[in-house]
């Protein structure tokens, strides 16, 4: 399709515009004419300072950075968290448009379910001849466990996603779909919320189509899938190394849904439940986020230590249902594209509504012959890939399909035809994206969402487009180097302010909150104990540099007695995370364990005295460092402080407040331990007042003597002080007392027990009366008792 240049627009910020001759342009029609949808954006664009662009951008960059959105990028290297590729400009479409498109992609969302339901059903299209047996037989995602097994809820499919893009006659392909765990909705509504910082005033000018509603909708219909109404709804995630786990976290959040992996699943009396500090409570809707062969090790792939023996029992006895059923992955098949058309007539009687792009699977002579005869204007693939045939996955597997390099292309179809699959090559649509002051056109496909209500299918209004890099126009992966942009769908009442949120006289139900899953707890809980640990050893370390810095002389007796008393804390600390920047680094990956549990803030400010911290490795000994370490103190100040303003006082809190407190009374009782003993050089006293953050207090109550009975008396004794090692285990012992099961029938637990004793032990004691080994005895019992807190509700 060749188009006009005559016309082109004159704006100044089109001025380099080109779009490609050969194919579609989202701006500009055949003409290069601003299309109508676009005119206004772009005038209000146009009227825009350079520096106002670069501003607006960098406010919306700036929410993705504070809201905690990244992905995962897989390299040669290792796996790194990058930040989210936002391009700024949306892509707009007319409403009448995407409802044609949402029209043809239900049909064809109709179409999955029926293939679904017949292969692990009756099987008629494999009978009937119409679909090859041995594609189906030969695809790794289709079951044979699940044959025969009806999900609870009646249906196999509730939340697809389908790749779209534009042909070069302007008419919408379909490219992928998506059924096995659709990804991306979470990210589509950062997207939408990132772009609505960078374009607030022209947004609402235009009419945008919200997004809440597709996932207000959605939320009720997986809560009413649950079988009898009973049982908790959660995302079931493979872990946090999933290139997408943050997504996982934020559509929990946002939908009030937990947040699990496999080893938080139990399977009791064929019941699913999940294993929380309270015991083990039902489940009653799983939306499944990893691949269904990893989901069950006994009946599945017998290698995967991420799923649940005996989850597929479960299904088959109806217990629970789950999003997407188990077994759905095998219509992601490349190959299966070939047969739609065909399967559509068949099964429905009509013509797909949206073609997917044209598709020959090369397991049979008639598609071999007229794969080797267009060769030159094909692409291929490994014929039961699921990934787009241009995307470096799909590039890397068919280079072991076809061998030899590819040189011998008949003779590896010959060979291997039925297991690879040859497309149309495709010339993707562009769309304008911004890049040095000006728009330029980049290649572009839509990811369009549907989710199955009570009222049948309903489709995101805008989802998310995936753009390619400039020069390249069919690559749009961001593991590539692709970016994404948000999409807008314009209604016809642009200019049309809002209407206004319903007000229900109806009181608002509060839900419960339920039971913390046992990982989350262990994470918490480690999370309290690592943060605690690092700031503790911050103090230590300031307290050698400051001495360091006045004194030039690292032979000081009481320097080397700092020396050796970091290094007799590494030794009983063993195989766990040792260095300031070790622990943040464990306190952060207990972190990302609960990131649906955990604030924005809380997360940020974590990353951020991570990030810090790793400046102490390149800094000289001494002013600097100390220097270094009294920010670290204050950043980590300010994470704690975050905590304890923002978080929920749930059991989560209670349990990151015990392990504070534990951690905390046993660096106290360690360094009162170490430093009042016998023997100890000059001036070890005082750094055991500075490091217990006592100094000032000290002083207003002992003036200038020092000596070990008021050391004690101030750091081990004194209930006014909080950080005095009697008041932190009161502290220690009131938050055990507030941990579930922690009374029962009026009777202490073991553990609420174990807590008094070693309260009691040291409160019977004095300044003058309590010896060394008390004070070590305390830090033994402490870490005894996080191993039995550990078996009472972790393990």
């Amino acid at each position: 399709m060749k188009r006009e240049t005559a016309a082109a627009p004159s704006l100044p910020l089109l001025a380099h515009y080109r779009a490609p001759w050969n194919s579609p342009d989202e701006l500009l029609d055949s003409r290069g004419a601003i299309r109508p949808v676009w005119r206004a954006f772009v005038d209000d664009l146009s009227r825009l300072p350079a520096e106002e662009v670069s501003l607006r951008f960098a406010r919306g960059d700036q929410y993705l950075r504070d809201a905690g959105v990244f992905y995962r990028r897989y390299g040669d290297e290792e796996a790194a968290d990058r930040a989210w590729p936002l391009s700024h400009i949306p892509v707009l479409i007319a409403e009448e448009e995407w409802t044609a498109i949402t029209q043809a992609l239900t049909q064809r969302a109709e179409l999955l379910e029926a293939i679904a339901a017949d292969l692990y059903g009756e099987a008629h299209l494999v009978r009937d001849g119409i679909l090859p047996p041995a594609l189906i037989a030969a695809s790794p995602e289709w079951l044979r466990p699940l044959v025969g097994v009806t999900p609870h809820a009646g249906h196999f499919l509730s939340f697809l996603a389908f790749e779209i893009g534009r042909g070069p006659d302007g008419a919408w392909w379909v490219l992928g779909d998506r059924t096995q765990a659709p990804a991306g909705a979470g990210f589509a509504l950062e997207n939408r919320l990132a772009t609505t910082h960078v374009f607030s005033d022209l947004q609402a000018r235009a009419s945008v189509r919200p997004l809440d509603d597709f996932f207000r909708a959605f939320r009720e219909a997986l809560f009413a899938q649950r079988p009898d109404g009973n049982g908790a709804a959660a995302i079931l995630s493979p872990g946090p190394m999933a290139d997408t786990y943050s997504e996982h976290a934020y559509i929990a959040r946002h939908l009030g849904l937990l947040l699990l992996e496999g080893e938080d699943l139990a399977i009791e009396n064929g019941r699913v439940h999940v294993r929380t500090v309270d015991g083990l409570n039902p489940i009653g809707l799983l939306w499944r986020r990893l691949d269904a062969s990893f989901a069950d090790p006994l009946e599945l792939n017998e290698h995967s230590q991420i799923g649940t023996p005996g989850l597929v029992s479960a299904l088959r006895n109806g217990s629970v249902a789950m999003v997407n059923a188990l077994g759905v992955g095998v219509l992601e098949s490349r190959a299966l594209m070939a047969f739609m058309p065909r399967v559509c007539e068949a099964v429905r009687g009509e013509a797909l509504k949206m073609p997917n792009i044209a598709t020959w699977w090369c397991g049979q002579k008639a598609e071999r012959d007229y794969v080797l005869a267009n060769a030159e204007r094909m692409m291929f693939a490994p014929a039961l890939s699921t990934g787009l045939p241009f995307e470096a996955a799909a590039q890397r597997s068919l280079a072991n399909v076809l061998g030899e390099g590819g040189r011998d292309l008949a003779g590896a179809l010959a060979r291997r035809g039925g297991g690879i699959v040859a497309q149309e090559a495709v010339q993707l649509s562009t769309t304008p994206a911004y890049a040095g002051g000006q728009l330029e056109p980049r290649p572009i496909n839509l990811r369009v969402f549907l989710a199955r209500t009570q009222a049948g299918w309903i489709a995101m209004p805008g989802g998310y487009a995936r753009i390619g890099r400039a020069g390249q126009a069919d690559v749009v992966s961001m593991q590539q180097g692709g970016a994404v942009a948000d999409v807008w769908v314009i209604g016809p009442a642009a200019g049309a302010p809002p209407a206004p949120p319903s007000v229900s006289a109806t009181p608002v139900a509060r839900s419960r909150p339920g039971s913390l899953p046992s990982r989350a707890a262990d994470n918490l809980f480690w999370l309290g104990r690592y943060v605690e640990r690092a700031e503790s050893l911050m103090r230590l370390k300031r307290a050698y540099h400051v001495r360091l810095a006045e004194t030039g002389d690292s032979q000081l007796p009481v320097l080397l007695h700092l020396e050796n008393f970091l290094t007799f804390r590494r030794a009983f600390l063993d195989a766990a995370p040792t260095g300031i920047s070790g622990v943040l680094a464990a306190a952060l990956t207990s972190a990302g364990r609960v990131r649906d549990r955990f604030s924005v803030d809380g997360w940020l400010a974590l990353n951020d005295v991570t990030h810090s911290a790793r400046a102490l490795a390149t800094l000289p000994p001494g002013h600097e460092t100390a220097h270094t370490l009294n920010h670290l103190l204050r950043e980590i100040a300010g994470f704690f402080g975050l905590v304890h303003e923002n978080m929920m006082r749930t059991t989560g809190w209670r349990f990151m407040g015990t392990g504070r407190s534990l951690e905390r009374a046993m660096q106290i009782a360690s360094l009162l331990g170490e430093y009042t003993q016998p023997g100890v050089p000059d001036g070890a006293l005082d750094v055991a007042i500075e490091v217990g953050d006592s100094a000032m207090a000290h002083r207003r109550l002992f003036a200038m003597e020092v000596n070990r009975t008021n050391v004690l008396d101030l750091l081990a004794f004194d209930l006014r002080n909080p950080r005095a090692l009697l008041s932190l285990l009161a502290d220690f012992k009131e938050q055990v007392a507030a941990l579930p099961h922690a009374v029962e029938d009026g009777a202490m637990s073991p553990l609420l027990r174990a807590a008094h004793q070693i309260h009691g032990d040291l409160a019977v004691e004095s300044a003058q009366s309590v010896t060394t080994s008390a004070l070590f005895k305390v830090w033994g019992d402490l870490a005894a008792f996080s191993e039995l807190l550990s078996d009472t509700y972790f393990r």
